[in-house]
């Protein structure tokens, strides 16, 4: 989807604000959930595994008096392979051009080095002439009591400097709406963006990919998550079919890197890649408001993760 620039981008209050805010942190400290949170619709996968977003999912907040665009990031963390290294980088370069950066942590875990190091290349990033607000966000709130938030929010604010810190639940739905207005504080004044009504400008192709991939991730052992990658072949309207809710043919390929793997995700008897496509389907069927009839096939491309010219053809 092509921004915008729609010359009614006034609110009611007369001062509208517009921009990007990038979430980060490292994997599974609920980016995607807080992602989905705001925008009040999935737009982002979740997963209990690290390393579920491997894109920078853009969700569009819509209010009157402004339009903010999240912009959910892959995990930072210490990369141990070229895709590593790639969504590493991917994650830089997002920070680079956005308005505001949520830094997430959750309450249930000890700050360790991971949020360390995110703390200094927060730091690092944030030196120049042109400062870049901070938003420390402590996520999963209300897995923890008031005592144990208070004295993680402590060390939260002992960690780096920060232009606020805030306190949420996704899930829980506590402060959401203080977070929202929080970052949209922080965004400069400026015109619509997107059309109203859009959430998301990501391409459906990448919205399928993703739905598939994180059907696929539940329920499986830790290593699967790092090496399983999702790819669309085909969207199409089948030969024949009409009427008002045309029956679509989509057409997916899963990856993974061994023979064992791809035992995983098809499982006994085919029992686990149907039940994979059973529950994608209901997402996929929202998504494009259609019936479709999913074709899932599993593939093994050895070590995709190491090698330049698999990554360039699985979309990294």
């Amino acid at each position: 989807m092509t921004p915008t620039t729609s010359p009614d981008a006034q609110g009611a209050a007369g001062t509208y604000r517009s921009g990007f805010a990038c979430l980060v942190g490292r994997p599974n400290a609920g980016k995607s959930t807080l992602t989905n949170a705001l925008v009040g619709q999935k737009v982002a996968i979740t997963s209990d595994r690290p390393q579920t977003t491997r894109h920078t999912i853009r969700g569009i907040v819509n209010r009157p008096d402004a339009q903010l665009i999240l912009v959910d990031t892959p995990g930072l963390h210490r990369p141990r392979t070229l895709l590593g290294e790639r969504l590493n980088d991917l994650v830089r370069e997002t920070l680079t051009q956005v308005d505001v950066i949520v830094f997430c942590l959750p309450a249930d875990q000890k700050i360790g080095p991971g949020d360390r190091y995110i703390a200094e290349q927060l730091a690092q990033l944030s030196s120049g002439r042109h400062k870049t607000p901070i938003i420390a966000v402590v996520t999963k709130a209300d897995l923890v009591t008031r005592d144990e938030l208070t004295k993680h929010l402590l060390k939260v604010n002992d960690l780096g400097e920060w232009a606020d810190i805030v306190p949420v639940s996704a899930t829980g739905e506590f402060q959401v709406d203080v977070l929202e207005n929080v970052l949209v504080g922080h965004l400069p004044e400026g015109v619509v963006l997107y059309p109203d009504g859009e959430l998301t400008d990501e391409p459906e192709a990448i919205m399928v990919a993703e739905l598939v991939r994180e059907a696929a991730l539940e329920g499986v052992r830790q290593e699967l998550p790092h090496s399983l990658a999702v790819v669309v072949e085909e969207i199409s309207e089948r030969e024949g079919s009409s009427g008002a809710n045309p029956l679509l043919d989509v057409r997916v390929n899963l990856y993974v890197e061994r023979d064992s793997q791809k035992a995983i995700i098809i499982g006994r008897g085919g029992s686990r890649l149907r039940h994979v496509g059973t529950e994608a389907r209901k997402g996929i069927e929202a998504l494009l408001g259609n019936r479709i009839y999913l074709d899932l096939h599993v593939k093994v491309a050895k070590d995709w993760q190491r090698d330049p010219n698999q990554l360039r053809k699985l979309g990294f």
